[in-house]
């Protein structure tokens, strides 16, 4: 299980999914929206948050699947 939300972001000219320390997952993805359904995938499995950026970095959206301390997954 991953420790930290699934980051969707956009690094050195390609669509990567991240963990939230950082660490890479694998697979690159040429769209965003291979990228996002990828991170989608991962997060839910992970029980986790899933938090797409856009090109630009800025957070576009959150989308939780559970163990949320907040109680919206």
């Amino acid at each position: 299980m991953a420790q930290g939300f699934v980051h969707t972001v956009y690094k050195n000219e390609t669509w990567i999914n991240e963990l939230e320390e950082g660490n890479k997952l694998q697979g690159t993805y040429s769209t965003k929206e291979e990228a996002v359904a990828a991170g989608r995938d991962r997060a839910k499995n992970d029980k986790t948050e899933h938090v797409i950026h856009k090109q630009n970095g800025q957070i576009e959206e959150r989308k939780s699947y559970g163990n949320d301390p907040s109680g919206r997954g």
